[in-house]
């Protein structure tokens, strides 16, 4: 007689919906914008017709091609968030770093490497276009979690634990300056040192290495002319509106004309070829124009959001004693956060100006389906979390983090 076979068992999958909520909101309201800050390119391109060259080469146009930067970071986001168990993560943090540190390099060999307004940021492969910089930040973060986690007793005793991996992350940002992505090196070191002292990093020596740290990077701008120009430009943002304040001085006008409620949704003019990469870096600012001190106050208010749930969610982890996925969601907290913070503070002035992107908002294949992907670990962590501490009542952390 023979016996039924059992299907094998299978978790159910916990649904953040108010981190769902937010990423939705952002993404939509960031492609709303993308649209109003491209449209004009269509219309440049056919003296006036707006709908010819989008029919014509759709697939060229950036509006067409961000929603398949969309549609492929939320279809890749998902068989992620669903499929792949954050161990994987924590068994291939090591490897991923050396993969991103060896995509850096090969960035940089002569005719390989995609040179795009004097920095060399893409490879292309099999005809798509991708920023390393924006793989390593991923790779960095995950790689970083797996080093407190499993060295979380002697980061709190030694400071060579320390010293190790800023070592690592020091040759990294090396790399990341001769493309140059002075921005992004910020980021890596930021995240590592904050990674570190959640950690439980003691205070002096961390504040010993930030000190060091920040004193490397004033070097570093103080020695080169343009890194010091630019350092120095956005205290006197008109002083030179056609040199190097171009950028800023035009920004500024955009979030000023704004005012409170904006001059109107598609009818900005600092983006008609005065407000240069209006649908990436500084998208911020045609927001400002556009819907004015409300609109910018909403997408505070939703990355205050994310950056508050990627927080909760990485206590939620450590109440379920996963302390690599809680790392890893801090991270992501401090790496979200860092990132909106310079991209605002670029677009008001009051930070020199960096090629950093508004993160699932503004135009870009490579930004787009990294931070999709990374917003998928923090579904991950916490269905994995909501499943651990439910099956433990003394782990149960309230229903807050269920929301």
């Amino acid at each position: 007689m023979s016996r039924a076979i059992k299907p094998a068992y299978k978790e159910a999958f916990h649904f953040d919906g108010l981190l769902a909520l937010t990423s939705i909101l952002i993404i939509v309201f960031g492609y709303i914008m993308v649209v109003s800050s491209s449209l004009h390119w269509a219309i440049q391109k056919d003296n006036g017709n707006l709908f010819d060259p989008l029919f014509a080469e759709p697939f060229k146009h950036e509006i067409v091609k961000q929603l398949m930067h969309i549609s492929i970071g939320i279809s890749l986001g998902y068989v992620l968030a669903k499929n792949i168990p954050m161990r994987f993560w924590e068994k291939q943090g090591g490897l991923l770093f050396g993969i991103g540190l060896l995509l850096l390099i090969v960035v940089l060999i002569p005719n390989v490497g995609t040179t795009i307004n004097g920095s060399i940021r893409w490879l292309k492969i099999a005809g798509f276009s991708i920023q390393v910089s924006e793989l390593m930040k991923f790779f960095a973060v995950i790689y970083m979690a797996g080093y407190v986690s499993r060295h979380h007793k002697s980061i709190c005793k030694s400071a060579f634990s320390l010293l190790k991996p800023l070592l690592l992350f020091g040759f990294a940002c090396k790399l990341l300056l001769m493309e140059p992505d002075f921005g992004s090196s910020a980021v890596l070191i930021i995240i590592a040192m904050g990674i570190m002292f959640l950690a439980g990093a003691q205070l002096s020596q961390f504040i010993l290495f930030f000190v060091i740290l920040s004193g490397a990077g004033a070097i570093l701008v103080a020695g080169s002319g343009y890194r010091s120009l630019r350092a120095t430009s956005f205290i006197n943002p008109f002083d030179d509106t056609h040199g190097s304040d171009y950028q800023l001085s035009n920004a500024l006008i955009a979030i000023g004309r704004g005012e409170w409620l904006g001059v109107g949704l598609g009818s900005g003019v600092q983006k008609l070829f005065y407000l240069p990469e209006a649908n990436s870096d500084f998208i911020f600012s045609v927001i400002g124009e556009e819907l004015g001190f409300m609109g910018v106050l909403m997408v505070i208010l939703l990355f205050a959001t994310l950056v508050w749930r990627a927080f909760a969610i990485a206590k939620a982890a450590e109440m379920a004693e996963q302390r690599f996925s809680a790392y890893l969601c801090y991270g992501i907290g401090i790496w979200f956060a860092v990132q909106v913070f310079v991209n605002m503070g670029v677009n008001m002035g009051i930070l020199p100006t960096k090629g950093l992107t508004l993160p699932l908002m503004s135009y870009g294949g490579s930004s787009m389906i990294i931070m999709c992907c990374t917003v998928a670990l923090l579904f991950r962590v916490h269905s994995d979390a909501v499943e651990l501490n439910a099956s433990s009542p003394k782990k149960r952390f309230g229903a807050w983090a269920n929301q």
